[in-house]
């Protein structure tokens, strides 16, 4: 027994200069393998290893088939329900009879839709970089109807020409109907799409944090390492743009939803490190994407169309004089 409480007693070895010492090579070591595994995949390019690149591009290709059709295999009953509906509006379609007036409108709703949806798409993607689509196609058209229904005192522009021609209706508008209701009315598919469009675009950063986060490799994209150096020098930030995106982070990793709408709904060129934030820290697609839609396609649309109503004084400043000389 004393020889055992002896032996218990002893105290426990001390980590050696040596054992710290191959530690240390240790960590070497994998920074080694990890930066080597990021300039192998950087010289993954078609120029440079063509047959290389082709053959992991074949086999990846191969993967994600067996994926997806196991996935669609999975969902079978709205794959199949899907086809049947493809096939009835193809049928429509092709056919002739009374119905063609309606699949022409359709068709032609669906082409509007799309158009401003890819337009959204092209703001908001690529990380800040996007074309400015809003002052340059969606901001003109809400101006132009502002204008259109001041002139023709209606916004019952007679269909077709419009959209491509704006034509005052036969019949004469009452004074004092156009107002920024009533042009948001008019105009609210187009916004709304686009709000869509933008909403969409805003998927690649967060696609791109969530599967750096999952794989736990290095991406190589200049944002996210700037995200990453933002987050290990978080407590010593002191300029206005550092604590801006740590704000909006913060925000977006502690009230989840509505911190995401609440960035979402303002024009925020931040907002690309909210998709990041909620790919790093693997927040639900629809929690994300639900927040983003809503914020960019409802809330947002309506405060910047009410920002080009009232750049034109004279649609609510005439009426306002009127009411305050004649006073009921």
């Amino acid at each position: 027994m004393a020889a055992n409480g002896a032996s218990c007693e002893q105290p426990q070895k001390r980590t050696g200069p040596k054992d710290k010492q191959n530690g240390k090579s240790a960590d070497s070591s994998v920074r080694d393998r990890r930066q080597k595994d990021k300039e192998e995949r950087l010289s993954l390019v078609l120029w440079k290893r063509p047959v290389t690149t082709l053959h992991y591009f074949l086999l990846e290709t191969l993967i994600k088939l067996k994926e997806w059709t196991f996935k669609l295999w999975q969902r079978r009953g709205a794959v199949f329900l899907f086809l049947v509906l493809c096939s009835v509006f193809s049928i429509a379609y092709s056919t002739e009879g009374a119905h063609q007036h309606y699949v022409e409108y359709l068709e032609k709703k669906l082409v509007w839709c799309a158009y401003w949806v890819g337009l959204g798409i092209l703001s908001s993607v690529g990380l800040g970089t996007g074309l400015h689509t809003f002052l340059l196609y969606l901001g003109p058209h809400i101006a132009s109807v502002t204008l259109a229904a001041y002139e023709c005192g209606s916004t019952n522009f007679p269909e077709p020409p419009y959209p491509d021609q704006i034509v005052c209706p036969q019949e004469e508008g009452l004074e004092g109907a156009i107002s920024l209701f009533s042009i948001m009315s008019k105009v609210r598919l187009e916004a709304c799409m686009w709000g869509a469009g933008t909403a969409i675009g805003e998927l690649p950063p967060y696609f791109m944090a969530r599967a750096a986060r999952q794989s736990g490799a290095d991406p190589d994209d200049e944002d996210y390492e700037e995200f990453e150096e933002m987050l290990e020098q978080a407590e010593g930030a002191q300029d206005f743009v550092t604590r801006a995106k740590l704000g909006v982070q913060h925000m977006v990793q502690k009230v989840g939803f509505f911190g995401i709408l609440a960035c979402a709904s303002i024009p925020n060129p931040l907002f690309d490190l909210a998709g990041i934030t909620c790919g790093h820290f693997l927040v639900p697609f629809w929690t994300f994407f639900g927040a983003t839609l809503i914020g960019k396609a409802i809330i947002k649309m309506h405060i910047q169309g009410g920002f080009v109503f009232l750049s034109f004084p004279f649609l609510y400043l005439e009426p306002l004089g009127q009411y305050m000389s004649h006073p009921v």
